[in-house]
Formats: structure tokens, C-alpha cells, sequence
């Protein structure tokens, strides 16, 4: 299956060259340690939050492959079954395209991560979804062609014991595959936006007991944090996921670089590694 760009055009341009200059003009100011693992990258449009974004995937150490995990924000697929693997969607084989050419999915590394988690293969919580295509133009820009991918979609369900187990155990399973791999062979990207639609001079106080949470790889603290918070941090399953396998790395976070959208009714976006 040749997945088609859902959201060129709308979220970043569909002309190559315009999308390559933009991304450029990101690239080129956001200067960091290529040090990381893994990171949390934002899945706005690229004149909002494209600047942190190119500080997320600049801060990315090379890799073969890269399981990138975002939230499902349509609702699409078969994430409203009952048992915790429902709400995880992945996409087992293809290719998905963007203006820059295409991207194989990395068949191999998806049979095994189904194999070993309760995933399910879901094309279809994918084909309208942004929040994982939005990453993969950077990861063109910085890494050309060499490189394939992993996409696990998840949909969101709450602060919940069972999903929060889910996560964790997801994570860990995603760390031994780190672990069992060769040197560089996989990264992985946790895509998500921060505060949505609140005062900017809000957005430091809204998510300190959340960052801090993430910088300690504390996962049930993370949640904790966002139950007790009016923020609504829409890639908290990916986030989660990402700090269970850092943890079980021996990784630790660093905060990269933050920003939002600005106006009075502001999204706030973060690039955290784990390196």
C-alpha cells in the first residue's frame, strides 16, 4: 500500500522546493547535540511549530529505522475496542509518500513489535492522520532516503491504570528492541503539541509539574501531572510510551528547545531527547 500525503498543502507545502526551504529555514538556526535516541517532536503546522521541530529531529543520532508514535486524532480505525492493544494501531507494510518522495515502512521491525505487544495492523487509523506524517519531510531533510519507519498510531483513552500499564509495557517492549538491535539501527519519535488554545504568559506555569515529570522518566507521575492539569498534552500515549522505553534504556532527558504559536489563545509545542 502507497499511503498519499493527508494533510500537504494544509500543514506544510506540497511543492518540494517550497517545502524544502522551509524546511531549511528551520534546519539551518536550529543547532543541538545529534545525541538522542529518542524525542518528542511537534505535529502542528510548520509555521507554528516547525522552528522546535527542527530542533527535535536535529538532536536525532542516525538510525536505519525509527518507530514514530503519535496520537490518533480522528477517531479513525479500530481503536474503540475494549482490550488496552486496541487503542494501538500500526502499519505494517508500505510506503508512505510525502512531496519528497517516499518512505517504506520497515516490515521487519513491525511484524516484531506485533508480535510481542497486542498491536494491532490498522492501515486505516493511519490514512487521515498527521500527526506521524508531519515528521517524516524533516526526517527526509536531515536523513535523505536512507532510512524506514515504524508508524503506531494510538488513540488516547485517559489517565487510566490499564492504559498507562499499555504504555509502559509498550515502551519496554520497544527498548529491547533498541537493546537487541545493532548500533544506530533504530530511533524513535514521539510526536505531540503541548498546552492547546490558552495565554502564553500561562503556558510555564500550566506544564511545570508535566515536564518535570518527563525529565524523571516517571511515567505514572506523568499522568498523574496531567490528570491534576488543564493542559491537554494530545500525544500523552506516545510520550508515555517513548519515556517507559528511555528509562528501560538507561536514557536520560534533556530539554531542547519550546515555543508556541503565539496570539492569545496559544498551542505550546517542546523538543525533549533522550539521549
Amino acid at each position: 500500500m502507497n499511503r498519499k500525503p493527508a494533510v500537504a498543502g494544509m500543514f506544510y507545502p506540497n511543492e518540494p522546493s517550497l517545502l524544502r526551504r522551509q524546511i531549511e529555514k528551520f534546519m539551518l538556526p536550529a543547532k543541538t547535540k545529534p545525541s538522542c535516541v529518542g524525542v518528542i517532536s511537534p505535529h502542528a503546522g510548520y509555521t507554528y511549530s516547525g522552528l522546535t521541530a527542527a530542533y527535535a529531529i536535529n538532536s536525532l543520532k542516525p538510525a536505519k529505522s525509527f518507530i514514530i508514535l503519535g496520537p490518533n486524532h480522528t477517531g479513525a480505525g479500530r481503536g474503540g475496542g475494549s482490550s488496552p492493544g486496541s487503542k494501538f494501531s500500526l502499519m505494517s507494510g508500505g510506503r508512505w509518500s510525502t512531496p519528497l518522495g517516499d518512505v517504506p515502512i520497515n516490515e521487519r521491525l513491525a511484524a516484531e513489535l506485533m508480535r510481542r505487544t497486542d498491536i494491532f495492523d490498522d492501515a486505516g487509523a493511519h490514512l487521515a492522520e498527521h500527526s506521524i506524517e508531519v515528521q517524516l519531510p524533516f526526517l527526509q531533510k536531515r536523513f535523505s532516503s536512507g532510512f524506514s519507519f515504524v508508524p503506531v498510531c494510538i488513540m488516547n483513552t485517559g489517565y487510566d491504570d490499564v492504559f498507562l500499564e499499555a504504555c509502559i509495557s509498550t515502551g519496554e517492549v520497544i527498548a529491547s528492541m533498541v537493546k537487541g538491535s545493532n548500533s544506530g539501527e533504530i530511533g524513535i519519535i514521539a510526536s505531540s503539541d503541548f498546552s492547546h488554545y490558552v495565554a502564553p504568559g500561562t503556558i510555564e506555569k500550566r506544564e511545570k509539574q508535566i515536564v518535570k515529570a518527563i525529565m524523571e522518566l516517571d511515567v505514572p507521575k506523568f499522568f498523574d501531572a496531567l490528570s491534576g492539569s488543564d493542559s491537554s498534552v494530545c500525544g500523552f500515549g506516545p510520550i508515555a510510551v517513548l519515556m517507559a522505553a528511555a528509562k528501560k534504556l538507561g536514557l536520560r532527558a534533556r530539554d531542547i528547545h519550546s515555543s508556541n504559536s503565539g496570539g492569545d489563545k496559544a498551542v505550546s509545542y517542546r523538543a525533549i531527547g533522550f539521549e
